[in-house]
């Protein structure tokens, strides 16, 4: 059983029990967070839509990382032009809980 959830801007798929990275949330470690539902399946069945109505999956925050340091270097030939400086993008590392509507179908 899987669910394909949404936050950020960008949607990701996930498992119960299984731990995503995900743009930085505000929130407190060990607190729990509800993200929206796209789609849910299992084996033969597939909820979508209005189907699933106004479900959420539930995660806990289990640490806020900082990502890998990614470098821009910015150059223009012939003025002597450079620069370069770095960014690194702030990540919430989610634990998934439990996925709804197809608990009982898979008995855990």
């Amino acid at each position: 059983m899987f669910a394909i959830v949404q936050t950020g801007g960008k949607q990701y798929r996930v498992e119960p029990g299984a731990s995503i990275r995900v743009e930085r949330i505000e929130a407190d470690l060990g607190s729990v967070v509800e993200l929206p539902v796209l789609l849910v399946a299992d084996g033969e069945q597939l909820l979508q839509g209005d189907l699933l109505g106004e479900q959420r999956v539930s995660a806990e925050v289990v640490e806020q990382i900082l990502g890998k340091k990614l470098y821009i270097r910015k150059y223009k030939s012939g003025i002597q032009y450079r620069r370069r400086t770095g960014h690194r993008q702030r990540y919430t590392v989610l634990k998934i809980a439990a996925i709804p509507g197809l608990e009982g179908s898979h008995g855990a």
